[in-house]
């Protein structure tokens, strides 16, 4: 009696792009680009990375800001960078409108606070 214990998965594999890695970094359905890292001198640091997911092109950014450890100042420095995240995120749509018509309709993160 033979059982077969696993499931066997099957996926389409997806063509490397011309700008992936063309290494581990790359998974079967998600191709990504050299990771690009800015590292101002305020101490922070931001990394950008290119990757398709399916048919769709992102920029994948991780970033690390500074923060004051007084309660009141750390909260005015986050909600300064979630407004400046806002600015990037509607520059980017305006000079490819169909780029974020996905994700329309979908609350900040912190509009529970204005609620």
């Amino acid at each position: 009696m033979s059982t077969r214990t696993m499931a066997r998965l099957h996926r389409e594999p997806q063509p490397h792009t011309a700008w992936c890695n063309r290494d581990h970094t790359c998974g079967l359905q998600e191709h990504r680009g050299r990771a690009t890292v800015i590292g101002p001198d305020t101490g922070g640091r931001a990394v950008v990375t290119r990757v398709r997911a399916g048919d769709r092109d992102y920029a994948e950014i991780t970033m690390r800001v500074p923060l004051s450890r007084g309660e009141s100042l750390a909260v005015a420095q986050l909600g300064t960078v979630l407004h400046h995240l806002r600015a990037l995120f509607a520059a980017v749509a305006a000079l490819r409108p169909d780029a974020l018509t996905s994700r329309a309709g979908r609350r900040a993160l912190d509009s529970r606070r204005a609620a």
